[in-house]
């Protein structure tokens, strides 16, 4: 009888081993990170690992059902549960969650045979498929969905669903979104649980994040389609990488016509005036000189808090200006224009706080939320070039209580600010910003942190450089 016990166990051991392989990693670029070590093509991603990218970061997965998972940078996920019964596919169980950036989700095989039973998370709304290729934005307030191909049922948190629920929510206050909408998306936000129909440029994930010209097309041929080998899927990153660019062939070369043979007949000879009239040359014409502006900084909050007007209006800011980030309710924007920007080879600039704009939001429950104003003081900004780095702080002040803030990360060779990008340690500013030459040199930067178990601030700040 033990034996027997034995047995079972060790059979119910290897069972849930192999249910615990989510996928296999076939294609890493930059800054990414599962389980907090470097990713690496052909690693093996377990169910509920953490997965990270960084400002550079792209990571592609195929899952054990031959469906794909991209993760672009800036962005923070995890596969929650990837459960697979091949032979009744009632039991297959899938999830996955994203917590912040931007991510890709194509439905595997056994995806589309349990449709019921998969379920995509982010901080706000829950997303079902119909057998779907779509892609997804969020922050921790809102978050977007479009759809590339199939169709997607989106819900927010609140009733009868919630984060720890397993399939779609279906329901009075779900909607749905297919890839016959072209350029449509679907948006929550905190506290809502019917999701509003937008137009999706510029807010649409790929506008936001835009994928790499070697991402796999909606209908081209997915990953992961080479021969099988031994029962399992060919897992060769390089031969799927070559096969996604193999179907985007180049145009054919133009067809070479002779130029024909044209035979010009002897001229006529003109009769010559004897005094032909003096014709003075003409002016040569007045070219205006077009000269484009720096492309100076651009930023606001773009949606209605605490009963505050938005400072601009973003879908018309985006049509003259290129979107550069966007976290909670704010936007930072780079004005259209020649990259004047120089980073110099090595000193440090300090930079004074002008202007900024904050909340504190308070979340009692998951769709009750509170939001307070708060004022930004003593703020510090340091930019090294040499070491490329910054350094910035500040107090975060709301009635009686104040928080120290404070941040760090790289500058880019565009001038962009990225600090703690996904961050959750309080009082980390996870942070995305731009140096600019406005104003004698200038920098913005939009900014989340969190306070406590219940609080996170958001807002934005402008600096201008110091006097030396």
């Amino acid at each position: 009888m033990w034996r027997s016990l034995i047995v079972i166990a060790f059979a119910c051991v290897v069972q849930t081993a192999q249910a615990a392989e989510a996928g296999k990693i076939i294609f890493v670029a930059g800054k990414a990170n599962v389980a907090g070590q470097a990713a690496v093509e052909g690693g093996f991603v377990q169910e509920g690992q953490m997965l990270s990218t960084g400002p550079d970061g792209f990571m592609y997965i195929k899952t054990a059902d031959n469906g794909l998972f991209i993760l672009r940078p800036n962005s923070q996920a995890r596969i929650d549960t990837y459960q697979i019964d091949a032979k009744n596919p009632a039991n297959t169980r899938v999830k996955f969650e994203l917590l912040s950036g931007v991510a890709r989700s194509k439905s595997g095989d056994a995806v589309k045979k349990a449709r019921q039973n998969f379920r995509f998370n982010t901080p706000v709304a829950a997303i079902g498929v119909r057998g779907t290729d779509f892609t997804v934005f969020t922050d921790h307030d809102t978050s977007r969905v479009a759809v590339l191909s199939g169709a997607i049922v989106m819900s927010g948190f609140g009733g009868a669903c919630n984060p720890g629920g397993a399939g779609p929510c279906e329901g009075s206050t779900s909607r749905e979104l297919s890839a016959a909408q072209r350029g449509q998306l679907l948006q929550v936000q905190r506290g809502q649980v019917a999701p509003q129909l937008m137009q999706g440029s510029p807010l649409s994930p790929d506008q936001v994040s835009p994928p790499r010209a070697d991402e796999p097309l909606a209908h081209g041929v997915g990953v992961g389609g080479g021969a099988a080998v031994g029962g399992q899927p060919n897992l060769d990153a390089q031969k799927t990488v070559d096969l996604v660019k193999a179907v985007e062939k180049p145009a054919p070369p133009p067809v070479q016509v002779p130029d024909p043979v044209v035979t010009v007949p002897d001229p006529v000879p003109a009769p010559v005036p004897s005094e032909p009239p003096v014709t003075p040359p003409p002016a040569p014409p007045v070219v205006a000189a077009i000269v484009l502006p720096d492309r100076d900084v651009v930023w606001g909050r773009w949606q209605v808090v605490a009963g505050r007007a938005p400072t601009f209006n973003l879908p018309q800011a985006a049509e003259q200006n290129e979107i550069l980030a966007l976290n909670g309710n704010y936007a930072l924007l780079r004005s259209m224009g020649p990259d004047t920007f120089v980073m110099p080879n090595n000193g440090s600039v300090g930079f004074q706080l002008k202007a900024s704009e904050a909340f504190i939001y308070t979340d009692y429950t998951p769709t009750f939320r509170v939001e307070t104003p708060a004022s930004l003081s003593n703020g510090a900004l340091t930019v090294n070039f040499g070491s490329k780095s910054f350094a910035t702080s500040f107090d975060l002040t709301s009635g009686a209580e104040a928080f120290k803030l404070q941040g760090e990360g790289t500058v880019g060779a565009d001038g962009r600010l990225n600090g703690s990008v996904g961050s959750s340690q309080q009082g980390v500013l996870n942070l995305q910003g731009l140096l600019s030459k406005q104003n004698g040199g200038s920098a913005a930067y939009i900014f989340d942190s969190r306070l406590d178990d219940k609080r996170t601030a958001n807002g934005v700040t402008y600096w201008q450089q110091s006097s030396r």
